[in-house]
């Protein structure tokens, strides 16, 4: 049962205001002296997490600065205790079972209404966790069968970051820099990436990632 008056503490990561403050309202509606971190930057959450002990970070996945599997070790180093609800407008099919091999505790679709989040959020912060149905059975197979949901989960987490810089028009040259990665080391990845898929050039991965979410290549 939900104890409305501990004295919890949050971060609603978000650089969309308008998602942060409606989480922000759902979270006071459960917690009435919830202590509420609004941020809308990634270094902005480490060093928060630096000063202050954080129960519940609620997490976009995209930021400008980049994509936040890159950060999320960070995040358990300063605190490994922490509790991370990742909350994203990106398909599940595509990102939650990558995030839950991160150590995750939860992923919570943007589309999802009220009650479903207050769901989420109390499931997480009382039983440690919150995943729809559909991502449970893809875990279950994961883990007992081997079986990746789609091909993409074949991708380790640099090559799926690779793959989508690819996706969107870079070359080796603008990866190596975007990523401070050497340009043989973007060349090892990408030859990779194309033998775990059977493909051999860029139009084909495009293709892969259309059949599996389209909203990737914007």
């Amino acid at each position: 049962m939900i104890n409305k008056f501990n004295k919890f503490k949050f971060i609603t990561a978000d650089d969309h205001e308008i998602i942060a403050k409606s989480l922000i309202f759902i979270i006071k509606d459960l917690y009435k002296d919830a202590e509420i971190y609004q941020i809308d930057k990634l270094s902005e959450i480490v060093e928060t997490l630096k000063k202050e002990k954080i129960d519940l970070l609620i997490l976009d996945i995209s930021f400008p600065e980049g994509d936040t599997l890159t950060i999320i070790p960070k995040i358990k180093a300063i605190q490994p205790d922490i509790k991370i609800l990742i909350f994203s407008g990106h398909d599940e099919n595509m990102y939650a079972i990558r995030y839950f091999h991160a150590n995750v505790n939860g992923y919570l679709s943007k589309s999802s209404g009220v009650n479903e989040i207050k769901n989420a959020i109390t499931d997480v912060m009382n039983n440690g966790k919150y995943f729809s149905r559909n991502i449970q059975n893809q875990i279950m197979d994961s883990l007992i069968f081997k079986k990746p949901s789609n091909a993409l989960q074949q991708l380790s987490n640099r090559e799926f970051e690779i793959a989508k810089l690819l996706v969107k028009g870079y070359g080796n040259t603008e990866i190596s820099a975007e990523l401070d990665l050497q340009k043989s080391t973007v060349s090892t990845y990408k030859n990779r990436i194309f033998e775990k898929l059977e493909i051999n050039n860029v139009p084909d991965l495009i293709q892969i990632f259309k059949l599996y979410n389209e909203e990737i290549t914007k």
